[in-house]
């Protein structure tokens, strides 16, 4: 994991990354396995009380996201150090498993877990043998991960960002942590916003969850809005879509269009003929359609 950041980086600039990673969970896991993590890691589960030993529970700490993500032949072993990151693993063969956190960590224990749930993914990818080309879109999967999959609500609520402390951990800025936690809540009906503690966690969460709303309100789907449904139906008479549309028009002898699907964004091909329902096949999502 990279340095803890004191100049925080806004926006969605790695956002085409974050669709990229949550299409390959759907296609490396399956529907059904990712919907198996329809419950987030528990704030009690990450807690620290003030006497409560470092050593001690930074071990009951990464016991929870073992648990939590399944590996139950895995076996993390946790040390502080001091060091420029705010923390790394050894991805070795397994079982045992070596992560080494910021020896800040041991005063600054509330993020103990937020620190946790990017280094025990990266030992969850690293067995599933899911990666990207490069550090820096291999770390934003692993953040993107960690958000879906229900640990990484703790990475976005360990952003902090005022006169008196500014701190953010992971790749993605807060408001790409918030558009991941925003796509999980639409999937999985679950809502993370009671759980943070950041004031200006919960902020990025909003502005997250306004783009992935948006999502589902690009043409050809129903539910996109009045300008967009004419700029969709001017386009479709010229049978060509502009840069950055999000549709493309084909023809193979019947019409059709491709658009990436809200959920988890795999193309989908449907015919051009008005009202249509077409269902992903990788996500499941059964989106109405207006061609």
């Amino acid at each position: 994991m990279g340095v803890p950041q004191t100049v925080i980086e806004h926006g969605f600039p790695h956002v085409e990354t974050v669709r990229s990673a949550i299409t390959a969970l759907y296609r490396r896991l399956s529907y059904d396995t990712v919907h198996a993590f329809d419950t987030s890691v528990p704030p009690v589960d990450v807690a620290f009380s003030d006497d409560e030993d470092p050593y001690l529970g930074v071990q009951r700490v990464a016991g929870s996201m073992v648990r939590h993500l399944r590996l139950p032949d895995a076996r993390m072993i946790v040390s502080f150090r001091d060091m420029r990151h705010a923390g790394s693993v050894e991805l070795a063969a397994g079982p045992e498993y070596f992560i080494e956190l910021n020896a800040r960590f041991k005063t600054h224990r509330r993020d103990i877990g937020a620190a946790l749930s990017h280094e025990v993914m990266h030992v969850y990818l690293h067995r599933l043998g899911l990666e990207f080309p490069g550090t820096r879109d291999n770390e934003i999967l692993t953040d993107t991960a960690a958000a879906y999959l229900g640990a990484g609500w703790l990475l976005l609520d360990a952003y902090r960002e005022s006169s008196v402390a500014t701190q953010k951990l992971g790749y993605l800025t807060p408001e790409e942590f918030g558009y991941v936690l925003a796509k999980r809540a639409l999937a999985f009906g679950e809502d993370p916003a009671p759980w943070f503690t950041s004031p200006q966690a919960y902020d990025a969460y909003v502005r997250g969850a306004q783009w992935a709303r948006r999502d589902g309100r690009r043409p050809p789907l129903a539910a996109a809005g009045r300008l967009a449904r004419h700029r969709y139906a001017r386009d479709r008479r010229a049978g060509v879509a502009p840069r950055g549309a999000g549709y493309a028009f084909e023809s193979d002898g019947a019409s059709r269009v491709s658009f990436p699907c809200p959920t988890c964004h795999q193309r989908i091909r449907v015919p051009v003929r008005g009202r249509v329902r077409a269902r992903c096949g990788l996500c499941r999502s059964v989106l109405e359609c207006d061609t």
